[in-house]
């Protein structure tokens, strides 16, 4: 996560009160059972806990981006790995 400058107050964590930090985060969303990266997203980010919120402004932006098909068909890919969950024993 990269910190940007901002005026913007985010306020606090709702869960340990610290102030919230501005970053540019990447947010992922499954839709349509594929994996959509949107990369460079302003956020306020908790430094204790790393809870992340937006401005309604942004999440708007965001919904209009993941929404535009065309944009998303010539994005560049990425290769994640997928690793089956299996219990396994903690020595």
């Amino acid at each position: 996560m990269r910190t940007k400058t901002s005026e913007y107050d985010y306020g606090e964590c709702k869960f340990c009160n610290t102030p919230m930090h501005e970053k540019l985060i990447k947010q992922d969303f499954w839709i349509r059972g594929k994996l959509i990266v949107v990369e460079d997203v302003p956020a306020g980010v908790c430094p204790q806990r790393g809870e992340k919120v937006v401005k309604a402004e942004v999440g708007r932006w965001v919904t209009e981006l993941i929404n535009n098909s065309e944009r998303i068909a010539k994005a560049p890919r990425i290769s994640v790995p997928a690793i089956k969950f299996e219990k396994v024993s903690i020595i």
